[in-house]
Protein backbone atom coordinates (compact mmCIF):
# COMPACT_ATOMS: atom_id res chain seq x y z
CA UNK A 1 0.00 0.00 0.00
CA UNK A 2 2.63 2.37 0.15
CA UNK A 3 2.54 5.98 -1.95
CA UNK A 4 -1.65 4.72 -2.73
CA UNK A 5 -3.91 7.02 -0.72
CA UNK A 6 -6.45 4.84 1.46
CA UNK A 7 -8.34 5.86 4.50
CA UNK A 8 -6.91 5.45 8.30
CA UNK A 9 -9.24 4.75 11.00
CA UNK A 10 -7.79 6.46 14.45
CA UNK A 11 -9.36 4.76 17.49
CA UNK A 12 -8.31 4.74 21.20
CA UNK A 13 -10.09 2.59 23.66
CA UNK A 14 -8.84 3.99 27.50
CA UNK A 15 -10.85 2.11 29.73
CA UNK A 16 -10.14 -0.76 31.98
CA UNK A 17 -11.94 -3.33 30.85
CA UNK A 18 -10.18 -4.91 27.93
CA UNK A 19 -12.79 -7.28 26.55
CA UNK A 20 -15.28 -4.53 26.50
CA UNK A 21 -12.71 -2.24 24.38
CA UNK A 22 -12.08 -4.92 21.86
CA UNK A 23 -16.39 -5.36 21.36
CA UNK A 24 -16.44 -1.38 21.11
CA UNK A 25 -13.54 -1.55 18.66
CA UNK A 26 -14.05 -4.97 16.80
CA UNK A 27 -17.17 -3.02 14.46
CA UNK A 28 -14.44 -1.50 12.94
CA UNK A 29 -12.64 -3.76 11.34
CA UNK A 30 -15.69 -5.27 9.32
CA UNK A 31 -16.31 -1.90 7.80
CA UNK A 32 -14.31 -2.50 4.89
CA UNK A 33 -10.86 -4.50 3.81
CA UNK A 34 -8.10 -4.01 6.40
CA UNK A 35 -4.82 -3.31 4.86
CA UNK A 36 -2.69 -2.54 7.62
CA UNK A 37 -4.13 -3.93 11.21
CA UNK A 38 -2.84 -2.12 14.12
CA UNK A 39 -5.13 -2.28 16.76
CA UNK A 40 -4.40 -4.01 20.48
CA UNK A 41 -3.40 -2.92 23.86
CA UNK A 42 -0.57 -0.47 23.83
CA UNK A 43 0.71 2.86 25.99
CA UNK A 44 -1.16 5.71 25.43
CA UNK A 45 2.33 7.52 24.52
CA UNK A 46 2.98 4.17 21.57
CA UNK A 47 -0.34 5.83 19.96
CA UNK A 48 0.06 9.40 20.56
CA UNK A 49 4.10 8.81 18.42
CA UNK A 50 2.15 6.62 16.31
CA UNK A 51 2.28 8.80 13.20
CA UNK A 52 5.63 11.17 13.79
CA UNK A 53 7.50 9.23 11.51
CA UNK A 54 5.44 10.43 8.55
CA UNK A 55 5.45 14.27 10.03
CA UNK A 56 9.63 14.33 10.68
CA UNK A 57 10.47 18.01 12.24
CA UNK A 58 11.63 20.29 8.52
CA UNK A 59 8.41 19.58 7.33
CA UNK A 60 6.39 22.96 5.83
CA UNK A 61 2.62 23.12 6.87
CA UNK A 62 -0.50 25.36 5.90
CA UNK A 63 -4.77 24.09 6.69
CA UNK A 64 -7.50 24.72 7.17
CA UNK A 65 -10.49 23.51 9.39
CA UNK A 66 -14.16 23.76 9.86
CA UNK A 67 -16.77 22.65 12.18
CA UNK A 68 -19.16 19.73 10.51
CA UNK A 69 -22.76 19.64 11.72
CA UNK A 70 -23.18 15.89 10.25
CA UNK A 71 -21.38 14.39 8.05
CA UNK A 72 -23.40 14.13 4.60
CA UNK A 73 -23.47 11.63 1.93
CA UNK A 74 -22.44 15.14 0.17
CA UNK A 75 -19.69 15.52 1.98
CA UNK A 76 -18.76 11.99 1.83
CA UNK A 77 -18.74 12.42 -1.85
CA UNK A 78 -16.17 15.24 -1.91
CA UNK A 79 -14.14 13.55 0.53
CA UNK A 80 -13.91 10.73 -2.14
CA UNK A 81 -13.51 13.02 -4.63
CA UNK A 82 -10.61 15.21 -3.26
CA UNK A 83 -9.21 12.99 -0.84
CA UNK A 84 -7.29 10.60 -3.46
CA UNK A 85 -5.91 13.86 -5.33
CA UNK A 86 -3.11 14.68 -2.15
CA UNK A 87 -0.23 15.98 -3.87
CA UNK A 88 2.00 14.24 -0.86
CA UNK A 89 2.44 11.73 1.36
CA UNK A 90 2.15 13.88 4.00
CA UNK A 91 -1.07 15.99 2.86
CA UNK A 92 -4.19 14.41 4.09
CA UNK A 93 -7.19 15.11 5.55
CA UNK A 94 -8.59 14.35 9.85
CA UNK A 95 -12.08 14.45 10.36
CA UNK A 96 -12.36 14.05 14.15
CA UNK A 97 -15.35 12.77 15.67
CA UNK A 98 -17.37 15.64 18.52
CA UNK A 99 -19.57 12.92 19.76
CA UNK A 100 -19.70 10.73 22.66
CA UNK A 101 -18.02 12.18 25.73
CA UNK A 102 -18.04 15.97 24.03
CA UNK A 103 -21.67 15.93 23.99
CA UNK A 104 -22.21 14.95 27.48
CA UNK A 105 -20.62 17.81 28.99
CA UNK A 106 -22.96 21.20 29.05
CA UNK A 107 -22.20 23.24 26.67
CA UNK A 108 -21.80 26.48 29.27
CA UNK A 109 -19.65 24.09 31.57
CA UNK A 110 -16.26 24.70 30.06
CA UNK A 111 -14.52 27.62 27.51
CA UNK A 112 -15.16 24.46 24.83
CA UNK A 113 -16.90 26.71 22.14
CA UNK A 114 -19.36 23.86 20.22
CA UNK A 115 -20.21 20.46 21.48
CA UNK A 116 -23.30 20.21 19.21
CA UNK A 117 -21.44 19.33 16.31
CA UNK A 118 -20.55 15.55 15.30
CA UNK A 119 -16.85 16.49 13.34
CA UNK A 120 -14.65 18.91 12.81
CA UNK A 121 -12.71 18.44 9.63
CA UNK A 122 -8.77 19.92 9.37
CA UNK A 123 -6.96 19.54 5.82
CA UNK A 124 -3.02 20.07 6.38
CA UNK A 125 -0.95 20.94 2.87
CA UNK A 126 2.29 19.73 3.94
CA UNK A 127 5.53 19.06 2.52
CA UNK A 128 9.60 18.85 2.98
CA UNK A 129 10.57 21.23 -0.84
CA UNK A 130 8.87 24.32 -0.34
CA UNK A 131 8.52 25.04 -3.80
CA UNK A 132 6.21 21.98 -3.76
CA UNK A 133 3.97 24.00 -1.38
CA UNK A 134 2.25 26.27 -3.78
CA UNK A 135 0.79 22.61 -5.31
CA UNK A 136 -0.31 21.14 -1.90
CA UNK A 137 -1.88 24.27 -0.77
CA UNK A 138 -3.81 24.74 -4.03
CA UNK A 139 -4.87 21.24 -3.58
CA UNK A 140 -5.91 21.82 0.08
CA UNK A 141 -7.89 25.23 -1.01
CA UNK A 142 -10.01 22.96 -3.06
CA UNK A 143 -11.13 20.73 -1.06
CA UNK A 144 -11.90 23.36 1.65
CA UNK A 145 -14.01 25.50 -0.72
CA UNK A 146 -15.70 22.37 -1.70
CA UNK A 147 -16.64 21.43 1.95
CA UNK A 148 -17.69 24.69 2.63
CA UNK A 149 -21.23 25.02 2.31
CA UNK A 150 -21.48 21.54 3.57
CA UNK A 151 -19.61 22.91 6.82
CA UNK A 152 -20.22 25.23 10.16
CA UNK A 153 -17.93 27.72 8.70
CA UNK A 154 -19.37 30.62 10.26
CA UNK A 155 -19.21 29.42 13.96
CA UNK A 156 -15.65 29.66 14.58
CA UNK A 157 -13.69 26.12 14.22
CA UNK A 158 -11.82 23.77 16.85
CA UNK A 159 -9.22 26.13 18.10
CA UNK A 160 -5.98 24.08 17.95
CA UNK A 161 -6.77 23.74 13.92
CA UNK A 162 -6.72 28.04 13.57
CA UNK A 163 -3.77 29.57 12.02
CA UNK A 164 -3.29 33.63 12.05
CA UNK A 165 -5.08 34.23 8.91
CA UNK A 166 -8.35 32.82 10.94
CA UNK A 167 -8.24 36.67 12.55
CA UNK A 168 -9.76 37.52 15.44
CA UNK A 169 -13.20 37.34 14.70
CA UNK A 170 -13.01 33.45 13.89
CA UNK A 171 -11.46 32.81 17.30
CA UNK A 172 -14.58 35.27 18.76
CA UNK A 173 -17.12 33.06 17.26
CA UNK A 174 -15.35 29.52 18.37
CA UNK A 175 -15.71 30.72 21.78
CA UNK A 176 -19.28 32.19 21.03
CA UNK A 177 -21.30 33.61 24.48
CA UNK A 178 -17.75 32.08 26.49
CA UNK A 179 -15.31 34.84 24.98
CA UNK A 180 -16.15 37.70 26.74
CA UNK A 181 -16.33 35.93 30.11
CA UNK A 182 -12.54 34.31 28.86
CA UNK A 183 -11.58 37.76 28.06
CA UNK A 184 -12.60 39.12 31.57
CA UNK A 185 -10.20 36.65 33.08
CA UNK A 186 -7.54 37.13 30.37
CA UNK A 187 -8.05 40.73 32.01
CA UNK A 188 -7.17 39.73 35.86
CA UNK A 189 -4.34 37.53 34.93
CA UNK A 190 -2.64 38.41 32.39
CA UNK A 191 -3.46 42.33 31.21
CA UNK A 192 -0.47 42.65 29.34
CA UNK A 193 -0.86 39.80 27.00
CA UNK A 194 2.44 38.30 27.83
CA UNK A 195 0.91 34.86 26.73
CA UNK A 196 -0.07 35.47 23.00
CA UNK A 197 1.50 33.65 20.68
CA UNK A 198 -1.42 31.64 19.93
CA UNK A 199 -5.55 31.55 18.80
CA UNK A 200 -4.99 35.03 21.62
CA UNK A 201 -8.11 35.85 23.68
CA UNK A 202 -7.65 39.44 23.98
CA UNK A 203 -7.32 41.28 27.61
CA UNK A 204 -10.64 43.19 27.87
CA UNK A 205 -13.94 43.17 25.71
Amino acid sequence: MHFKPFAVIVACYSGRDLQQGERVVTPLKDLGTVVAPHAGPMPFPALNSAFDAVLPPGLHHYWKSDYVPTLTDEAIGVHATHGPQLPSIQSTMHLCPQTGAIQRVGQRDTAYGRRDVEFVHVIPASDADLARMAGNIAWMHAYYDALRSLSDSGSGGYINFMTDDDGQERIKATYGGDYDRLAQVKTQYDPGNVFRVNQNIRPGR
